[in-house]
């Protein structure tokens, strides 16, 4: 069994809001998404690791399409 499988689902988020005021690990959390200022979009492999850190910060990002 191989575990290097090419995954082609992939996810869009894009932040809605900023994470002044919020805890460091949302703030690190939003920069593991790739994302570090209002309305920028990043597209990531779908991935349960992935889908565990949007709804972390779920109050601050939108998915705007899933592939």
């Amino acid at each position: 069994m191989s575990t290097n499988k090419k995954s082609s689902k992939t996810v869009t988020v894009e932040q809605i809001y900023s994470p002044v005021r919020r805890p460091a690990e949302q703030r690190a959390t939003l920069i593991g998404l790739g994302l570090n200022k209002l309305h920028r979009t990043s597209t990531l492999e779908d991935t349960p690791s992935v889908r565990g850190m949007i709804a972390k910060v779920q109050h601050l990002v939108r998915v705007v399409d899933e592939a």
